[in-house]
């Protein structure tokens, strides 16, 4: 199969959007299929054996290192025909899918829609009422047009199909509990983090404002706690000063990620947007226990009491006191790792690979019948 995935972003920006396309892409290789990317700004010439195609693309108002694409329909429609793919997968389609589904539909492609940012949520949070409507129309135009739209998460699909968006089906992210798994503590960063022998508590995520890592201020005076931060992005600086007790690792990759995630003790995840919160799964997958906000998709993967704990959005006196719980009770905390790591343990990359896989052979048959997938 050939298949061409137009992504929203892609690297050098590392997100939630970027490491399921590159997921994507190393399931496709493995399994001896034909990938291109089609992308906004300036990514590498390749990824995981695919060639990669910039698109014309912007620097984001106030976020100046993000590119928003603003290819051209006829430009995008131009290199699909040129490859020739059995079917499109658009990566968290908005302003570059804008022009993405005009190419395909022009083209008669089958296309596969992966929902995977709450734009509606952002414009919210950022206090845009006005955009709000607006956002969840542009949704339904995109995803209107596609043969199938894939989401991450329950709550995701329920929110799609409340705003009228048709043809859902639910493909959740795979996790690599190799990369991701306990063998990864390392005594040594933990001495360095916690000199004294406090509970870690991590935060691994986008530095911005819809993920409100300020509220983490909560756990300011915890006896025994140190809150350590991962990740980068526009509220850093702000973060910063707001956190002043606070470790500031910036952004992490690779096995230095891996071991930072299996040597926390708890992991916190604070934004209610979140369409599923892959952190928060590869936190599960290391063995550590997730204290996170009871909204969005990373709802569904903290089962209380048993891997985790939630919290009502906005009430930070239960944050508060959910961490507090877990820091002074280690037995407790190990139970629930362990727990969560078999929670996890059958969702590969590969389980859900084939999955995708099975979702474009659908949007292919139903396109060459003639119909549109129900």
């Amino acid at each position: 199969m050939r298949v061409a995935i137009i992504a929203e972003s892609f690297l050098p920006q590392v997100n939630g959007v970027t490491n399921s396309v590159l997921r994507v892409l190393e399931h496709l290789r493995r399994t001896g299929h034909e990938a291109i990317v089609l992308a906004p700004g300036t990514p590498p010439a390749s990824a995981s054996g695919a060639r990669v195609v910039p698109l014309r693309s912007v620097p984001m108002p106030g976020y100046s290192q993000f590119r928003v694409g603003v290819p051209s329909a006829r430009a995008i429609a131009r290199e699909l025909a040129a490859f020739a793919p059995d079917v499109v997968h658009l990566a968290s389609p908005f302003a570059t899918g804008w022009s993405a589904v005009r190419a395909t539909g022009r083209l008669d492609l089958p296309t596969v829609a992966v929902y995977q940012t709450d734009i509606a949520g952002f414009a919210g949070r950022y206090h845009l009422g006005a955009a709000v409507e607006g956002a969840w129309r542009m949704v339904r135009t995109i995803h209107d047009q596609v043969d199938l739209t894939l989401a991450p998460s329950r709550v995701a699909m329920a929110s799609l199909e409340e705003h009228g968006v048709p043809r859902v089906r639910l493909w959740a992210r795979g996790v690599d509990t190799e990369a991701f798994s306990p063998a990864h503590r390392d005594a040594r960063l933990r001495a360095r983090l916690a000199p004294g022998g406090e509970v870690l508590v991590g935060f691994v995520g986008r530095l911005a404002a819809e993920k409100q890592v300020e509220d983490l201020a909560a756990l300011d005076g915890l006896p025994g706690v140190r809150v350590v931060v991962v990740g980068d992005g526009p509220e850093g600086e702000d973060l910063r000063r707001a956190l002043p007790q606070a470790v500031f690792l910036g952004q992490l990759t690779g096995p230095e990620l891996h071991r930072l995630v299996a040597s926390l003790d708890v992991a916190v995840q604070t934004g209610p947007y979140e369409t599923f919160c892959q952190s928060a799964q590869e936190a599960l997958a290391a063995g550590v226990p997730v204290v996170a906000v009871g909204a969005g998709g990373v709802a569904e993967l903290v089962d209380p009491s048993r891997t985790g704990w939630l919290y009502p959005p906005g009430d930070l006196a239960a944050l508060r006191a959910a961490v507090a719980d877990l820091a002074g009770d280690e037995a407790k905390r190990q139970a629930m790792g362990q727990a969560a790591r078999q929670q996890v343990r059958g969702r590969t990359w590969q389980v859900v690979g084939e999955q995708l896989l099975g979702h474009y052979e659908d949007a292919v048959a139903h396109r060459r019948a003639g119909v549109v997938v129900r």
